[in-house]
């Protein structure tokens, strides 16, 4: 007898079976993301306050910095912004120095489900560079912030790890710790949003 494959799907609560190793866009449900990233915490959950700090709550602080980085982008490109961390819906947040450990194999996965969630919400496969550096720009002034206010960072190590941000661009945004129930309300209801602004 043949040995059994290893399943390589996982069921969501909407019902669906997303096959992590071929994921295809009728599979992605906007619930399945929002509840996902909500209850995934960032830095392996090591933050200070009453509430990890969520993927979802990190994407919504992105898809803000995005916009003040890029104020004339388009709703499809902020929506990508909201979208950047989407993946970890399913394999979770995985800290910088677990990844370098992990190898490729973790970015390859991530890759391939990062195009079947652009897919489904009607963005290209592939970002145009410019909109890339854009919001990985966003993720590390949010990474900066997240560091400095609630993961015990110094901000000279901050500054070494993520770049000294642009303090007119951070603003008046701080960090928010909130129980998941309601960053995942407030995520569905700002990629619903987006998705209904033309472009």
């Amino acid at each position: 007898m043949p040995p059994r494959q290893p399943r390589a799907w996982q069921r969501m609560l909407s019902g669906r079976r997303l096959d992590l190793l071929d994921p295809t866009p009728v599979d992605v449900e906007i619930e399945d993301i929002a509840h996902g990233l909500a209850f995934v915490a960032r830095w392996n959950g090591q933050t200070r306050g009453d509430f990890a700090y969520s993927v979802a709550e990190h994407s919504l602080l992105v898809e803000q910095i995005f916009g003040r980085i890029a104020p004339a982008a388009p709703a499809k490109w902020r929506l990508a912004a909201l979208l950047h961390d989407a993946p970890e819906y399913v394999i979770g947040d995985m800290i910088s120095p677990v990844k370098a450990a992990v190898g490729p194999s973790y970015g390859e996965l991530d890759a391939r489900l990062a195009v079947a969630i652009r897919i489904r919400f009607g963005l290209p496969a592939a970002l145009p560079v410019r909109v890339k550096q854009q919001i990985k720009k966003a993720d590390r002034i949010s990474a900066w912030m997240e560091a400095t206010e609630i993961a015990g960072f110094t901000e000279a190590e901050a500054n070494r790890f993520f770049g000294r941000p642009d303090a007119a661009v951070m603003g008046d945004l701080t960090i928010r710790l909130r129980p998941p129930v309601e960053v995942r309300a407030d995520y569905t209801d700002r990629l619903n949003a987006l998705l209904r602004e033309p472009g």
